[in-house]
């Protein structure tokens, strides 16, 4: 097992450094992954499963004591499993993301987006028939809306003795969506209708900052009305969003670049060390495997489906690709979708504002879990 981690380790560092999946996550976690089973490799004795960390800790005394030893230790004890990196990253998104692209287009990015939780509908029954809890269900079922501080702080309020595992795979998954989902675009729209070019609005919109930053206080004060439990990760998004169209230039830079980058790289470190054998060796690792690659895909598949209902809808003036952006993980669905089209055809626009509210339409999926089921 240990040495299967390790070559694992090793081809996200490849495919990290080649473009095929997200080199920024993936380089620190693969090399977090080998490290740590290759340092434990043969057999330390020694209390703690991990040399970085201990995830499992649960008295106050080893805690303190392992804050002292382990490196790593404050940062997943202070900011990993309380959910803070998540909001870390979630304001960095926040000041990333131009609501605009989603205002000009509301039902259209909406109808689309809600298409694309349709892995996340669909693997909670599944999950609840295969023996997992109503709150384990719901937190791997979440990892179909392919949002990664979503999924953390889902499964850490609903399903705490799977957190580890639940959240490593949801970030390992959530890496491969990059490399996989052309494939899926590729069975699923055909080339001719990959090349159909978005009409331009009739009217040009323009959405002031003045209106983003109303519909930031609104949908945070709506969101966090009817989802409470939820309201950290609501706050962060919307108060990233606030920042960035109130031309706080310095504050825009420090989210979204410092605090963003250094989030993200000790979130790849942290989900790397804890890939680590003894700990992920749950018996139910298998099926949080297989519930997480399908939900994925479901999402991915219903994404293309409510692209293809709005290309009727719409008479053939929708291009189905851009349903792909409606499984968030912003930006790089949107991407995704930019690069399956054909040569030429510009999407890019309506598949950010798709992606947007794929962000916000996971966000209320999760909101209702964890309201309905903690």
């Amino acid at each position: 097992m240990r040495l299967f981690l390790i070559f694992l380790g090793g081809l996200l560092i490849y495919l990290g450094r080649k473009g095929v999946l997200e080199a920024l996550l993936m380089m620190p976690m693969g090399l977090g992954m080998m490290a740590v089973n290759a340092g434990v490799f043969f057999g330390i004795d020694r209390k703690p499963t991990n040399l970085f960390i201990d995830p499992l800790v649960a008295q106050t005394d080893d805690l303190v004591s392992i804050l002292q030893v382990d490196w790593l230790q404050p940062i997943y004890t202070l900011s990993f499993s309380n959910g803070l990196i998540a909001c870390l990253v979630f304001m960095g998104i926040g000041v990333l993301l131009d609501v605009g692209f989603m205002m000009a287009r509301p039902f259209q990015s909406m109808f689309v987006a809600l298409f694309a939780e349709l892995g996340t509908v669909a693997v909670y029954p599944l999950a609840v028939w295969l023996g997992l809890t109503e709150g384990e269900s719901a937190a791997v079922a979440t990892i179909g809306g392919a949002d990664g501080p979503m999924v953390l702080f889902a499964s850490l309020l609903l399903a705490p003795a799977l957190f580890v595992p639940i959240t490593v795979v949801a970030y390992l998954y959530l890496g491969l969506t990059y490399g996989g989902y052309p494939y899926l675009i590729r069975i699923m729209v055909p080339k001719k209708l990959r090349a159909i070019q978005p009409p331009p609005p009739k009217k040009p919109v323009v959405i002031t900052s003045g209106q983003k930053i109303v519909f930031a206080v609104v949908m945070c004060t709506l969101l966090c009305l009817l989802f409470p439990v939820a309201s950290p990760l609501f706050f962060s998004l919307f108060l990233g969003i606030i920042i960035r169209e109130s031309g706080l230039e310095h504050l825009s830079q420090l989210l979204g670049t410092t605090i963003l980058y250094g989030a993200t790289l000790f979130l790849g470190i942290l989900l790397g060390v804890l890939t680590e054998a003894n700990t992920i060796m749950n018996p139910q690792v298998l099926t949080l495997l297989l519930l997480g690659i399908l939900a994925l895909l479901i999402s991915g598949i219903g994404g293309l489906l409510g692209g293809y209902a709005l290309y009727v809808l719409t008479r053939g003036r929708f291009n189905p690709v851009i349903g792909i952006a409606g499984v968030s993980c912003v930006p790089t669905c949107a991407k995704v979708a930019q690069k399956s089209v054909a040569p030429g055809v510009i999407v890019l626009p309506e598949a950010l504002g798709v992606s947007i509210s794929g962000v916000i339409t996971s966000a209320i999926f999760a909101g209702v879990f964890v309201t309905l089921l903690r």
